[in-house]
C-alpha cells in the first residue's frame, strides 16, 4: 500500500535446552528450532532488510537468512528478551515447585510484579518501544523483518493494537510465529494495523 510499510514479526525457533524462561540467557537454536525458523521464511518477503536481536537464538538464523537473500541485515540489541532474574534458565514447573506464589502473582498481573532479580514490565516495553520509535523513520517503503523474542513481539502488538501492557500475556505467541503489521509512513487518518498473527 502506498504511504505503508510492511513490517513481518518473527519469533525465533526453540532454543536449545528446551522451553525455559529464558531472557537473557544465550542459547543457540536447538537443530529442530532451525527447521522451525527456514519453514516460517518459506514464502515470505521479499524483505529489503532484516533486524535482529543480538542474542543467538534469533541473530544466527538472521545472518544466515540475510546471506541467502541478499539483504541488509541489523543488530538491535535493546530487542532482547524480558530478564527474568532469578528465574532465568528454569522451567515453569521448577518455579511453581519452588515459589508457586510469585509465578502465580506474575501470571495475573506482570504489570505490578515482575520476576524476583529481573526487569519490570514497563521498563522492558520502554526499551522495546524507544528502538521501535528509532528505526520506523529508517525504514523506507517495502517490507522488513523482525527477528527477535515473544516478549517484544507481545509488546510491539500489544502497541500497535492500543492494548494494555496488562493484558500482555493474552497474546500467544509460539516458536517461529510470524506476524505482519502494516505501519503507515504518510497521510492523514491512517493508523497501523495487524493484517496477519501465527502465520
Amino acid at each position: 500500500m502506498e504511504n505503508s510499510i510492511l513490517v513481518d514479526l518473527l519469533r525465533h525457533g526453540e532454543a536449545a535446552g528446551g522451553a525455559l524462561y529464558r531472557g537473557r540467557q544465550d542459547d543457540p537454536l536447538s537443530p529442530n528450532g532451525w527447521q522451525q525458523m527456514r519453514e516460517a521464511v518459506t514464502g515470505g518477503g521479499p524483505w529489503q532488510a532484516i533486524i535482529s536481536s543480538d542474542l543467538r537464538r534469533c541473530a544466527d538464523f538472521a545472518l544466515e537468512l540475510s546471506d541467502q537473500l541478499s539483504v541488509p541485515l541489523y543488530s538491535e540489541p535493546h530487542w532482547r528478551e524480558l530478564d527474568f532474574g532469578r528465574w532465568e534458565g528454569r522451567t515453569a514447573e521448577d518455579i511453581l515447585a519452588e515459589d508457586a506464589e510469585a509465578l502465580g502473582a506474575f501470571w495475573r498481573d506482570p504489570v505490578s510484579t515482575h520476576p524476583p532479580g529481573g526487569e519490570r514490565l514497563s521498563v522492558f516495553a520502554e526499551r522495546v518501544l524507544s528502538a521501535w520509535d528509532r528505526w520506523l523513520p529508517e525504514m523506507s517503503g517495502g517490507r522488513w523483518l523482525l527477528v527477535v523474542h515473544g516478549g517484544v513481539i507481545r509488546v510491539l502488538l500489544a502497541h500497535v493494537l492500543g492494548m494494555s501492557l496488562s493484558n500482555l500475556l493474552r497474546i500467544e505467541v509460539p516458536y517461529a510465529c510470524r506476524s505482519t503489521l502494516l505501519i503507515p509512513t504518510a497521510g492523514e487518518g491512517m493508523e497501523s494495523r495487524l493484517l496477519s498473527h501465527g502465520a
